[in-house]
């Protein structure tokens, strides 16, 4: 009866996520980037997976869309025979959960507090016109942390640490301290406008600030896998962090000058930040987005 339950619930979010997403799975491939020390990058669709990969067996951050589990499965065994013993998640969006009704059947599953509470019930966003039915058992973190949490795992202590209203506010930024590595979620998005859950107690200046923060503690070398986009470094980092300082304070600027939302979206932004409005997130729904943080204070 179980084995039946857990398919059905794969089914139900296999279901719900097509629709909410539409696309095929089908067609997705994952890619596989070998990062450094022990962890490599997978690129499939949706939040890019960390995996650390050694004697102790493997621990993944994050974990895509439910359809595309087998597919996840089949790369890692590419990447050596050892069980999955862990999986990290950096917060509850499905395209960085939604492998969980899979992956939490073989691992626990970590993550901070708000993300299980999240998971846990039905999310919904009027931005992204969506509701998200609450995950299975199956699905949620079974163990959870408010602040910081360690795995001593495959020779090095990866350093799981929440940076709180930035993309959301169950946001963990992951440090491979021995492979000098850092899986950032979603608090990155390489060379691209950032969503930022506002619903979900996310925040654009405060993600200014964690990121922010986080420059200032990399160590030289450090690789960093975004929560979308390429591989990157401490300048990509560094680059993302100056476009959400300048163009926020282009918006907080017009803002004071008595402009409404639909007069500065006309004035869009400066070219320079013209290719970052080609993903997800546009121009104008990135110029609404910083609007609306910045109005929530008032």
């Amino acid at each position: 009866m179980k084995k039946y339950l857990i398919v059905f619930a794969i089914l139900t979010i296999t279901l719900f996520e097509t629709r909410a997403y539409a696309q095929d799975f089908s067609k997705v491939e994952i890619k596989v980037t070998k990062v450094a020390g022990n962890v490599y990058m997978l690129e499939g669709s949706g939040g890019n997976i960390g995996v650390s990969v050694g004697p102790d067996g493997i621990l993944i951050v994050d974990d895509q869309f439910a359809p595309l589990a087998d597919k996840i499965k089949a790369a890692l065994k590419t990447l050596g025979e050892g069980k999955l013993k862990f999986v990290l998640n950096t917060h509850y969006h499905g395209d960085h959960t939604g492998g969980n009704v899979a992956f939490g059947l073989d691992a626990p599953i970590i993550a901070q507090t708000n993300v299980r509470q999240r998971l846990s019930v039905e999310q919904k966003s009027k931005f992204f016109n969506r509701t998200t039915p609450p995950s299975p058992k199956e699905a949620l973190p079974v163990i959870t942390f408010d602040q910081a949490v360690s795995v001593f795992f495959n020779g090095e202590e990866i350093k799981v640490i929440h940076f709180p209203h930035g993309h959301t506010d169950g946001d963990s930024v992951i440090f491979f301290t021995g492979s000098n590595v850092v899986h950032m979620g979603d608090d990155f998005f390489n060379g691209r406008f950032p969503v930022v859950d506002l619903e979900a107690g996310g925040d654009v200046e405060g993600m200014t600030k964690n990121v922010g923060d986080i420059i200032s503690k990399l160590p030289a070398g450090v690789k960093i896998i975004p929560g979308h986009g390429p591989l990157s470094d401490v300048e990509g980092l560094k680059a993302f962090h100056r476009m959400l300082t300048e163009t926020t304070d282009i918006v907080r600027k017009r803002m004071a000058a008595g402009k409404t939302l639909e007069q500065i979206k006309a004035e869009g932004m400066p070219e320079e930040w013209k290719s970052w409005g080609t993903g997800f997130i546009n121009t104008s729904r990135w110029i609404e987005l910083i609007y609306n943080s910045l109005s929530a204070k008032k």
